[in-house]
């Protein structure tokens, strides 16, 4: 009767896994898609898509969208993190922290994090100026291509990070690719000095800033800006005392991220 009761438990956990594969897969597709077309992109079978998909439409998680029965993520994801980040103190700290980064230097700020091994833009706040610079919140990026990137895996081993991000995220945007051993030189310098600074690898015209949000000794989250490349270089000083203390603030909140 136990090895019953066990195997049932172990079916609903890995359907449960399954159900977050899909979401998670959407969520980086950010395209609505068929049932069958998700199964076959997930490499799993097509009946416990299909049986996952009606589950999550029937209680808001999915929703049909774009016709031809193609789901993507439904509204009640967003109450769901709605009542999450209503629940945290340190939402509304890093918001303040945006808002006054954004507020002293007029250049887009953002709070950055690791999904997997990929980085992505948890929080935005534009600056003041005539044109746009942003990135899509929520958008997955290669680590090797990021300033923050350096900042995140600076707690690992050399030979932890090569085996943590995909080697075929060390090929950049442009096509060349980056010297693993080059990205690793920069990681450590990074850990160093306590921030990173670059010209943008995926827009030529932007120079990016980026300094750790610590926990626990790691950097769980950065700070960061995102500038115009002759206004960065020109202001570099003031930018990187703007979001040391920022940054600061934050590392010292009572609800730090974790690290993912």
């Amino acid at each position: 009767m136990d090895a019953i009761v066990d195997d049932a438990g172990g079916k609903r956990a890995r359907g449960l896994d399954r159900a977050f594969e899909i979401l998670d897969f959407l969520r980086r597709k950010r395209q609505a898609l068929k049932p069958n077309e998700i199964a076959a992109q997930i490499g799993a079978p097509r009946s416990s898509v299909y049986e996952l998909v009606n589950l999550l439409l029937r209680n808001g998680i999915l929703e049909f969208t774009g016709g031809d029965g193609r789901v993507y993520l439904g509204r009640k994801l967003y109450f769901l993190g709605a009542a999450y980040e209503n629940h945290f103190d340190f939402t509304r700290e890093c918001e303040a922290a945006l808002e006054r980064l954004a507020d002293e230097t007029r250049e887009t700020a953002q709070f950055c994090m690791l999904d997997g091994d990929k980085y992505t833009v948890v929080r935005m706040r534009e600056g003041a100026r005539p044109f746009r610079i942003s990135t899509d919140i929520g958008q997955s990026v290669p680590i090797p291509w990021t300033a923050s990137g350096r900042l995140l895996v600076a707690h690992m081993t050399n030979e932890e990070i090569l085996a943590f991000i995909p080697p075929q995220d060390f090929q950049l945007p442009g096509g060349e690719w980056l010297d693993p051993q080059a990205f690793l030189a920069e990681v450590r310098q990074a850990e160093r000095e306590g921030f990173f600074t670059f010209n943008s690898i995926v827009d030529s015209f932007t120079h990016c800033f980026a300094v750790p949000v610590m926990d626990e000794g790691h950097a769980a989250a950065t700070l960061c800006l995102v500038t115009p490349r002759d206004d960065g270089l020109a202001n570099r000083d003031r930018y990187l005392a703007c979001l040391k203390d920022a940054a600061a603030s934050l590392s010292q909140a009572p609800t730090r991220p974790k690290r993912g």
